[in-house]
């Protein structure tokens, strides 16, 4: 079950505390450690997806990433790996990391690791995840930010990722 699945609680300085479920993390609004992937076509487009009603924190909003907690003892990478593989089914090409963010909001609390991959093969959306999901061209997804409600976490860090890639 997901909510008792161990995590790591980390300090400021994205230190191993110790470790809790993951309902603990999420009552609490323990700091913890997360992933996010932006996973890019060779044109440039970007995949987006909707949230589905079940996910323990922002619930049906929309988001350019997937990604999620790290597991207690795992790192960044071998978590990334995990969840691009997992939510959209893709496995193989390798991940490059873009940069470490850390996100604070009454919601979540996180130390977030940024990568990116490129990938046009097919998408196989984990179900019990993911609503909807499509590729969306870059100025469409800056265009259509405000008319999509996207998750505060990934919108912050989008934000972040285009500065960076300028």
């Amino acid at each position: 079950m997901a909510s008792e699945e161990l995590i790591d609680v980390v300090d400021e300085d994205d230190r191993v505390l110790g470790s809790t479920t993951r309902s603990q993390m999420r009552a609490q609004n323990l700091l913890h450690r997360s992933v996010f992937i932006l996973c890019k076509s060779t044109r440039g487009a970007i995949y987006v997806h909707r949230r589905t009603l079940t996910k323990d924190v922002f619930p049906g909003l929309y988001d350019m990433f997937v990604g999620g907690v790290v597991g207690a003892g795992e790192t960044y990478e071998a978590a990334a790996l995990r969840e691009i593989g997992e939510e959209l089914g893709i496995v193989g090409p390798p991940l490059r990391r873009l940069f470490h963010h850390r996100y604070e909001s009454e919601r979540s609390r996180a130390h977030i690791e940024v990568f990116d991959v490129v990938w046009d093969g097919p998408i196989v959306l984990q179900a019990n995840e993911i609503d909807w999901g499509a590729w969306v061209d870059l100025e469409a997804l800056v265009a259509n930010q405000a008319s999509w409600t996207f998750v505060p976490d990934g919108a912050e860090a989008f934000a972040r990722y285009r500065e960076v890639t300028r």
